[in-house]
């Protein structure tokens, strides 16, 4: 079954607000075997959205729609829809006690025009938005379903799951889409490419492999369709030993759970360890990324944010002659930065990262994008040079992740 989602409203289109309906939308339809293939945001014009109803009709099985139905004269969606289908609008009584119940619980006056919110196409099944005013509505036109709810995302939501979800497993006979996703790390998408190339072309007709490329990360996305949930599963299963046999030393895991964040947790949790970070060039974002995983603070003490030449030396005990020497972005520095935080915070590992990020060389004759990353641990000091190139926010995040890629071969080292 193919999808159409339309969102509708002008704050989309100039920036105002980020349409995270569609993508949450999308995600469901998915686990239920309905395949999006087009999402497409336009203006409350009505024109607009005539043209945008019958193109999707002409693509897809089934269309949603979202936005446009307050009571107030810019919410246009409604009398659109209404034209569209040749209808006339009639008064809900179902829709009017709904209101009425709702307005009368939060002690809020009823006036006309939240009435009028009781006007539907006549020829609309009713979905009652249990947590709202704007009914949702279902039409059937030509074989093409039309599902019209409220912009509001948690009250689209609850009318998602509680009725047209399972409206529309009642109603069709659904494949099942399974996705599996690998997580790597420290080579980019051409030669994790490469290297798994055979396989791509070996991969059964039901199977499709996307690459989702991210500074020094690529998820690779293995998806399943079809009505044989058990072949699917035992399929994909396979396909994943297969990948675990060719890159394993690029694999953190599977799905969110398995980025470079988690593999580190992990191995310092199994040999009861712990780590620290003195940042400057990252601002704490290798701290932040750590802390994001559930039980962090049984591994994780805790972080020196030192951005400039002054904390670097107040709190990292950084030597000022080294710094006039060497220069802020420096191995030397990065090195003093990772052994001094160690020791202050008396941990097993420490990560320490400083470099210029750009857009300009600041105080220091070094090129933009040029980091340097310590490992420092009982068993020594390591530090790796790396230009990163440019703009700004992929150095950084270049840096992040290569800091914790280069954590976890120390840790499985020693």
């Amino acid at each position: 079954m193919k999808a159409e989602i339309i969102t509708i409203g002008d704050e989309i289109l100039i920036g105002q607000i980020v349409d995270t309906n569609s993508q949450w939308i999308s995600t469901k339809l998915n686990q239920i075997g309905v395949s999006v293939y087009q999402i497409s945001s336009i203006q409350d014009d009505k024109q607009h959205i005539l043209n945008a109803l019958k193109e999707a009709q002409d693509r897809a099985d089934i269309v949603f729609i979202t936005g446009g139905l307050g009571p107030t004269k810019d919410d246009i969606t409604k009398h659109t829809i209404t034209e569209y289908f040749k209808d006339i609008l009639v008064l809900n009584q179902e829709v009017v006690s709904h209101i009425e119940q709702l307005f009368k619980t939060y002690n809020i006056p009823f006036s006309e025009m939240n009435r009028l919110q009781g006007m539907m196409p006549s020829k609309a099944l009713y979905l009652k938005n249990d947590i709202g005013t704007a009914p949702g509505m279902w039409f059937l036109e030509n074989k093409t379903i039309f599902i019209s709810m409220p912009g509001v995302p948690n009250e689209m939501k609850n009318l998602m799951r509680k009725y047209v979800l399972p409206k529309i497993q009642d109603e069709f006979n659904l494949p099942h889409i399974i996705h599996k996703t690998v997580m790597t790390y420290g080579q980019g998408e051409s030669v994790v490419s490469q290297r798994i190339s055979d396989f791509e072309n070996n991969l059964p007709p039901f199977i499709k492999l996307a690459y989702l490329p991210n500074y020094g990360r690529v998820r690779l996305r293995l998806t399943a369709k079809g009505d044989n949930k058990n072949i699917l599963e035992s399929t994909l299963e396979d396909l994943l030993k297969q990948l675990y046999q060719l890159i394993p030393d690029i694999i953190s895991g599977l799905d969110e759970t398995g980025t470079i964040e988690n593999k580190v947790g992990k191995l310092l949790k199994e040999r009861n360890q712990t780590i620290c970070s003195a940042e400057s060039i990252t601002g704490g974002r290798i701290a932040a990324n750590l802390v994001e995983i559930p039980g962090a603070s049984s591994y994780f003490k805790g972080s020196i944010v030192a951005y400039s030449a002054e904390l670097k030396q107040k709190l990292l005990n950084v030597s000022k002659n080294i710094i006039d020497k060497y220069s802020l972005v420096s191995k030397e520095v990065a090195e003093q930065m990772a052994i001094n935080v160690r020791e202050k915070l008396q941990t097993d590992y420490a990560i320490s990262v400083t470099g210029n990020a750009g857009p300009s060389k600041d105080h220091n004759d070094k090129s933009i994008g040029l980091v340097y990353i310590t490992i420092a641990s009982k068993n020594g000091v390591l530090t790796n040079e790396f230009n990163f190139g440019q703009p700004r926010e992929k150095v950084i995040k270049r840096t992040v992740n290569k800091a914790l890629e280069l954590l976890s071969i120390e840790i499985l080292k020693n």
